[in-house]
């Protein structure tokens, strides 16, 4: 056997030993991060260590520290392409500021935590400390030093902890809270190991290196949400381990629980192009159900700058209506919303309203009463306008349409007859591509079945003959008209098509006569007949002597 046990001396000598070696390891272990996270440099021609070092390290790094870690030789001397290591901790750390580069309605900010609170204005820059938040149907479109934007959306509250660049090395530290509401992130990817974005929210805090992905803080008892669109985020959650999500998956988290396993996302919902119209404004967008959604949500953004948002909307139907944007090239996003409250994959549709002004309209006029069912429509061509979309609806929100059409001139004839009641039409003017404008105010105006007051005036005569006047015509305009014994009108004795708005003939027996007259429009629709107005010419007028009976007829 062998005897194990150790001189008191030599027992002493291993403890201290080994208090060495753990004291070693600890400075090991403490030192090792501040050398594990390297920036490195690409030597460029003119470059020299001395340059590079006041570019980069904090004042209280010397220089020499940089040549010994690096082994050059000679500072002023690097050979170009080759690499220089900087240890992230040794580089200078630099304030950075978020910059408001688009806002939609109510915005409020607080630029610093010493800082005033006011409406927000594009341009405005926030620090450390600062926050931003927006009102029902408002959204803000944030900056940060590296190029990487948030897209803020509506009654959503964000506060900035850390916004910093180190020095020129392109890494930037951006950091905030998202204490109520949702956002939509496009961060770019990190050009070293000490760049970070993260977001937290009162139940989990998602971090990324370059990645698109929306997040919501939780509200009216729903959870903090993740959803991932491109790249991959790491969600923590308050207790548990956390989750790497990759594209096409979300995580929920609570309050106090943990982070959820990675849930797949609903899929994008198909577009239906036959119920969508999208060329002129108000817009239609229509699409299929999708299984499991609960509802849909829509937003419209920049084509250049997705993460400006120009409108948004939730809905738990399948179509929606957009009444305003400004002009220029657009893109449409829709996703559906899960029962746990994921939002998932976007469909996505470009499009392009035309800068052109609505056509003025000239009639009908706005509340004007037309006794013709077939009514005609008039307005002017928009400069830079090829053609004009009209539309004519039963209700001011056009959702009952009866006619919608393009027209190349400035008239149209309604197709079919109007059955009394009150009508709405609106133009819109479009250009040669196709790109409609904005539609014009929607008009009223009402079609009537019931005759106007004839107005008529006692009769006068002389020289024996008979003269009958009525409104003055509109340009182009002829009238029929007809005299009959009898109301029927069967057989007439004058049945005539005249330029001007009065008719003369030799008087007529004595008696009593009726009489009707309707327009003809110079595209040659003929309106319905006027009210049938009678005369009556007793015996002593005709002996009057002087013979010309006139009559106004308002029709």
């Amino acid at each position: 056997m062998f005897d194990l046990a150790v001189p008191p001396h030599h027992a002493r000598r291993w403890r201290a030993a080994g208090r060495f070696f753990a004291a070693f390891l600890l400075l090991v272990a403490v030192s090792v991060p501040a050398y594990a996270q390297e920036w490195s440099y690409r030597v460029r021609p003119g470059d020299n260590l001395w340059d590079l070092s006041a570019r980069h390290l904090r004042p209280d790094v010397d220089w020499r520290r940089l040549q010994r870690l690096n082994r050059v030789d000679d500072p002023y001397r690097l050979p170009p392409g080759s690499l220089l290591r900087f240890p992230v901790s040794w580089l200078r750390i630099e304030p950075a500021k978020a910059t408001l580069v688009a806002l939609r309605g109510q915005v409020r900010a607080q630029v610093s935590a010493r800082g005033d609170v006011a409406a927000a204005s594009e341009g405005l820059r926030l620090g450390i400390g600062g926050w931003i938040e927006t009102g029902a149907g408002a959204s803000a479109t944030l900056e940060f030093a590296d190029g990487s934007r948030l897209l803020l959306m509506a009654n959503s509250r964000i506060v900035f902890d850390r916004l910093s660049t180190y020095g020129r090395t392109g890494m930037v530290d951006t950091r905030m809270r998202l204490q109520r509401g949702r956002a939509t992130n496009r961060v770019i990817p990190a050009r070293g190991p000490a760049s970070r974005y993260i977001i937290e929210t009162p139940s989990a805090t998602s971090s990324v290196r370059g990645t698109h992905f929306r997040v919501s803080a939780g509200e009216n008892e729903e959870p903090a949400a993740t959803e991932v669109l491109e790249g991959k985020v790491q969600v923590d959650g308050s207790q548990g381990a956390g989750v790497l999500l990759r594209p096409g998956y979300g995580s929920i988290a609570r309050a106090g629980a943990a982070t959820s396993a990675p849930v797949p996302l609903l899929p994008a919902p198909t577009l239906d192009a036959a119920r969508s119209r999208l060329d002129a404004l108000p817009l239609t967008l229509a699409w299929a159900r999708t299984d499991g959604a609960v509802a849909y949500r829509v937003e419209v953004v920049r084509d250049d700058a997705p993460e400006v948002q120009l409108f948004e909307a939730r809905t738990q139907d399948t179509q929606l209506r957009i009444p305003a944007l400004p002009a220029g090239r657009h893109r449409v996003l829709l996703h559906a919303i899960a029962g746990n409250g994921l939002g998932g994959s976007d469909a996505q549709h470009v499009f392009e309203l035309a800068a052109l002004p609505p056509p003025l309209t000239i009639r009908p006029l706005d509340g004007e009463t037309l006794y013709a069912p077939r009514p005609r429509f008039e307005w002017t061509l928009s400069p830079g306008a090829a053609d004009t979309l009209l539309q004519l609806a039963d209700d001011p929100g056009f959702e009952r349409l009866r006619a919608e059409t393009a027209v190349s001139g400035t008239r149209y004839r309604a197709a079919q007859d109007l059955p009394p009641g009150r009508y709405y039409w609106r133009v819109a003017a479009r250009d040669a591509a196709g790109r409609g404008g904005a539609y014009g105010d929607a008009l009223p105006f009402d079609v009537s079945d019931a005759p106007p007051d004839p107005g008529l005036q006692p009769p006068q005569a002389e020289q024996g003959q008979l003269t009958l006047r009525w409104k003055d015509a509109a340009p182009g305009q002829r009238f029929q008209v007809q005299i009959a014994r009898k109301r029927d009108f069967a057989q007439p004795l004058l049945d005539r098509e005249v330029d001007t708005p009065q008719v003369s003939l030799d008087r007529p027996g004595g008696g009593r006569w009726y009489v009707r007259v309707r327009p003809i429009e110079d595209d040659g629709y003929a309106g319905p007949y006027g009210p049938v107005q009678e005369i009556r010419l007793p015996c002593r007028v005709c002996y009057a002597g002087a013979g010309a009976l006139v009559l106004l007829l308002v029709l």
